[in-house]
């Protein structure tokens, strides 16, 4: 029988905030008092899931706080996306009297980040020699965008990295403002070509080759800038700002020819240009883009590879022929999102077909329906497969970060795979090598949830989790219900969590503080419309994840296929400021940044809950505690 936990709060007594209730038979009076007042008390927690916000406008946590001046654009003028978050819903710009307790709570404990200082995009990741290699933009000199210069690390399993000296400054006239976005290619002799984007001196976007000094080297210490530098700049047609980030090469239809594609806008319609090449320094623009979506405007960091239909490992980006598809992805400037499309890829008219026009690249499915963007993927020879990484920035004011001394992340990566079940969408999943941070057995738990219920999860720590989570839904209920009032059902408009239905929400809340001020929810809802069609939706919800002013509160999510004879599943990563959350395998993912005030330092706790209005659902749960990654300079002497 499944122990049920049922949740109190003594005002009196902090350490008997949660009442344990076994899930067994009493006799008489007591039994029944503690039913009674169990279902009492967690109406009263679920209740705080919906007054909260109303309650938290009297905190006297603001009463310190200060408005300030809007932050100014960072990178606008240079022609790249905005890298300063800008709270659109709350543009109060209120500042919050963070404590360093707080701030020091944020950093994570297993993504990569650097040291200090700010980070964006990840470049060139590679393997070579026994060793993974990141790239990434980075500003040496603060927290906030600006002096971007190519930080390196290199790891072995993906989870543990270690630092390395800078791989390329901004120290000539093709981009001294800026080293930008690249890719690496490795070609059949081993050589690695990396292109890159430069701002010159006249803030014009140009791409340029750099490779490696001494390819013997497993760390790849030493960059060359190639001395002919830059080797494409903007054609006619293109904007001086609208021409960037170089994707990985592949093989053309023609012996020693390779092919690229770079990211730029026509008006409000964005393109892939294509160029060819035979040595990497001198390049033709092909007639025909790859593609072209009008209405989405400008196209950063565009990736193009191939997935398999067929097969269950990752595919060489030069791979082609039976039994694959190529995905095409784009940053949007215009939304700061990941939009991706399926399709077919005709080498030798060099052109890409979604599979689905209603779904093609910028209006249609996103890689991650959260605070992600600029990703990049490659190829991974050693366990064949692809991985993908993604920037996570920052959600909070710059002050936060200036005054925690670092600003944004990468995400954990991901391998990338075909939904062979649904083939309209990728599956993503966290790589396998993070399971090597799991502390020793999971804690396994069930519950029955009745409507409105929620139940604490007993942790030792909430911050550091890797959590997996099925749920099944009364079938009779879920049947014969007709919810015709839901059919259009949205999470960013929905209200979050707090807003019932008879078929959910029902999910996982994480980074709670005991009496439920601060939250996160990540969850289900199923609507179901007069013709019978059930539809699940997978959301998170920030509404209540601080109660500090000026940091994003908004509720992520999108619908989710969940096909004949699944359960509904999800598997959360949570360290400390961010939870990466993954449906049904990975059809949908969305990313969660989180600032919490009171939830931190031992203070965090986790629950399962049920707020819908007519369905009952059992829950099963798989926590296990992440210990740290080991994350730090390479050995000096080793160098």
């Amino acid at each position: 029988m499944a122990t049920q936990y049922h949740s109190s709060y003594d005002p009196e007594n902090s350490a008997s905030h949660y009442t344990f209730l076994p899930d067994q038979h009493d006799s008489g009076h007591r039994k029944s008092l503690k039913i009674i007042s169990g279902i009492f008390l967690s109406s009263l927690l679920l209740l705080s899931l919906v007054f909260f916000p109303i309650l938290n406008n009297q905190s006297p946590d603001l009463q310190s706080n200060a408005r300030s001046p809007a932050p100014p654009s960072r990178g606008v003028s240079q022609g790249v996306s905005d890298k300063t978050f800008r709270d659109v819903v709350n543009a109060s710009h209120v500042s919050y009297a963070w404590s360093n307790a707080m701030l020091s709570w944020q950093r994570t404990a297993y993504h990569f980040q650097p040291q200090k200082n700010w980070m964006n995009d990840p470049n060139g990741p590679l393997y070579h020699k026994g060793w993974y290699h990141l790239f990434y933009q980075y500003n040496p000199d603060s927290a906030i965008w600006g002096n971007i210069t190519w930080g390196h690390a290199v790891s072995k399993d993906l989870i543990h990295w270690l630092y390395l000296p800078f791989a390329m400054v901004p120290d000539q006239w093709y981009d001294i403002n800026g080293v930008w976005t690249g890719s690496a290619t490795i070609l059949p002799d081993g050589q690695i070509m990396m292109l890159y984007t430069g701002d010159t001196d006249d803030y014009v976007q140009v791409q340029n080759l750099a490779y490696p000094a001494n390819l013997s080297d497993p760390l790849l210490l030493d960059w060359v800038k190639y001395k002919g530098n830059p080797v494409l700049v903007p054609p006619p047609g293109i904007g001086v700002k609208d021409f960037r980030d170089p994707t990985t090469a592949w093989t053309g239809p023609q012996n020693g020819q390779w092919l690229l594609t770079i990211g730029s806008k026509i008006g409000k319609t964005g393109i892939a240009l294509v160029y060819e090449t035979s040595n990497f320094t001198s390049f033709k623009l092909l007639d025909e883009v790859l593609h072209a979506v009008p209405g989405t405007g400008m196209w950063e960091c565009v990736d193009f590879y191939p997935v398999s239909t067929e097969k269950t490992n990752g595919l060489d980006t030069s791979y082609n022929g039976p039994g694959v598809k190529h995905v095409l992805k784009a940053s949007l400037d215009d939304n700061k999102q990941d939009h991706y499309a399926i399709g077919t890829y005709d080498l030798t008219k060099n052109k890409w077909t979604p599979d689905n026009p209603e779904l093609d690249c910028g209006i249609g499915l996103k890689l991650d329906y959260g605070k992600y963007y600029a990703s990049k993927t490659f190829y991974d020879p050693k366990k064949q497969r692809r991985v993908l990484w993604g920037w996570i920035g920052e959600t909070d004011s710059e002050s936060a970060d200036l005054q925690k001394g670092w600003a944004s992340v990468q995400s954990i990566p991901r391998t990338v795979l075909y939904d062979k079940k649904t083939g309209t969408q990728l599956l993503q999943w966290p790589v396998e090598e993070i399971e090597s941070l799991r502390a020793g057995d999971p804690i396994v738990k069930q519950a029955n949830l009745q409507p409105g219920s929620i139940e604490l999860l007993h942790v030792d720590s909430a911050a550091e989790l890797d959590i997996e989570a099925s749920f099944e839904v009364d079938k009779v209920t879920l049947q014969g219900i007709i919810e015709a009032d839901h059919v259009g059902f949205s999470c960013s408009t929905s209200g979050g969590a707090a807003s019932r239905g008879i078929l959910g929400p029902f999910g996982v809340v994480v980074i709670a503080d005991q009496t439920l001020s601060e939250l996160t929810p990540v969850y289900f809802y199923i609507s179901k419309g007069a013709d019978g069609r059930a539809e699940t939706h997978f959301c998170a919800d920030q509404t209540r994840s601080s109660v500090a002013p000026g940091v994003a509160k908004q509720v992520y999510g999108s619908s989710v296929p969940v096909l004949d004879g699944e359960k509904h599943s999800m598997r959360l990563l949570v360290d400390h400021s961010i939870v990466e959350s993954f449906a049904q395998g990975g059809r949908t993912v969305i990313t969660s940044r989180i600032y919490p005030t009171k939830a931190v330092n031992g203070a965090a706790r986790l629950f399962v809950f049920n707020n819908a209005t007519g369905a009952s659902v059992t829950a099963s749960v798989k926590i296990w505690s992440l210990e740290s990654a080991n994350i730090r300079s390479f050995p000096l002497q080793d160098l």
